[in-house]
Formats: structure tokens, sequence, C-alpha cells
């Protein structure tokens, strides 16, 4: 698959990805899960830079979900020590292709040199405009909506807005997405049909596209297939093909 068969044109501006099948590439190697999570470094540094090389404006990883947590300790702490490890080796990745690096999600629940090197990384890339690359760290779309609907409902009560304020618009202003528009397209990778938590108000007209290939496998021309499907794709958004004429 190439890139050339790519109609720069139509990129989607914002892609979303479920990085999924870490564990069960490990587990097919007779290797512990970690290895999988290890191995899956070298798909996001080839994504994230197959998208910037493209044009994509925005791409957003599903790296580590609120369920998460609940798995055993000893995974969420080697994945904790993983992720610090892998923002710290790949800030200069960044810099040299012009990536912006943003985070979403609870950030009072990820360990403080987690939230360190996180920080720094984002100091570091701020200025950059190619591409922002947004992670999504211990993120759920029902946790981020419920606090969005507090946020909502205090003003209400504080009598900074009415009732009849309330509408899409408002809801996306007070996401932690609201900097980003909604992705158009979203791709999980591993052969599971199921969306998991993720972006769920901003998915509500994305093009969802399902792979086999597990992510530690997942390279830039599995990416260009999935902007290609995207791109053959009627997009109606409700409407019929003949009112998109």
């Amino acid at each position: 698959m190439s890139k050339d068969q790519i109609n720069l044109n139509k990129l989607p501006k914002h892609i979303a990805i479920i990085m999924d099948g870490n564990g069960r590439w490990a587990k097919e190697k007779g290797k512990f899960r970690i290895f999988g999570h290890q191995n899956g470094v070298k798909a996001v540094r080839e994504v994230s830079e197959g998208c910037a090389e493209l044009g994509v404006e925005y791409l957003t990883l599903y790296a580590f979900s609120t369920e998460n947590w609940s798995r055993p300790k000893i995974e969420v702490n080697a994945l904790m020590t993983l992720l610090v490890k892998t923002i710290k080796s790949e800030t200069q990745t960044l810099m040299k292709n012009g990536i912006k690096l943003d985070a979403i999600g609870d950030r009072t629940t990820l360990p403080a040199e987690c939230l360190k090197e996180l920080d720094e990384a984002i100091n570091a890339t701020k200025d950059n405009t190619r591409m922002t690359l947004i992670l999504a760290l211990s993120y759920s779309a029902k946790w981020d909506i419920v606090n969005a609907t507090r946020t909502i409902a205090q003003k209400a009560l504080n009598g900074e807005i009415a009732i009849e304020d309330v509408n899409e618009e408002l809801i996306d202003r007070t996401l932690t997405t609201h900097k980003y528009p909604h992705p158009e397209l979203m791709i999980r990778t591993s052969g599971e049909l199921r969306i998991s938590n993720f972006l769920l108000w901003e998915i509500a007209y994305s093009e969802l596209y399902f792979t086999t290939v597990l992510w530690p496998d997942y390279r830039k021309e599995q990416l260009y297939e999935a902007i290609l499907e995207y791109q053959s794709r009627e997009r109606r958004f409700g409407k019929t093909s003949e009112q998109l004429v």
C-alpha cells in the first residue's frame, strides 16, 4: 500500500486510534503482556510520523483508559514506567517532526513522575505546528461527559446560564476535547469491534474502521489502508446521496 494513492485533498483532519492487541501479540510470542506494550511504541512512532507526513492535523491515541486501572497492579506499574520512559525518549522525535503533544483525561490519577514528564514534553513541544498528538491517559468518554454535565449544572445553579442555554455547542465547549475538531476517522486494531468508552460524544459521525492487525504490527502501510477506505466512503451526516450532490 502506497501513500501516493491517497488523495491529500480529502484527508481526515483528525484521526483517533484505539491501540489494541499488545497483550495478545506478546502472548503469541510466549512473553509477558508488557513486552507487547514495549513493542507497541514503534507503532506509535510510525503512525505519528505517517500522519504528520501526510498532513493530518490531529491524532488522538487511546493510551490508557480509566478502566485500565483495574488491571493487575504489576502491569499497571509497568505501563506507567514505560509511559514515562517513552515520553522522555520520544520528545526529540516529536521536535524533529514538528509535532505538538497534548493530553486528555483525569490527570489527578496519574503518578507524579508520569505527570512531570508529560508536562515537560507538552511544554517543550508547545510551539510545534505541523500536527498535534493527543494522548488519552486515564481517560474515558463517560468520565468526561459526567464532568461536563456537573460543570454545566453548577453554572445553572449559580445563575450563570439558563436551562435554555444547554445545547450541543455548550457541551462541546465543556468537554476536555473542546480544543480539537471531532475525529472524522476512528481506527481500532486487533479485530475487536467495540468503542470501549472512547470519545463517545465526539465520534457520533466519525467513520469507524476495524482491522485485525495487532497494534505492535501496525505500520504506515496499515494507516494508508485505513485512510484510503475512509476516502472511499460517502459521508452523509443524515442526508441522502442526492442532497450531497
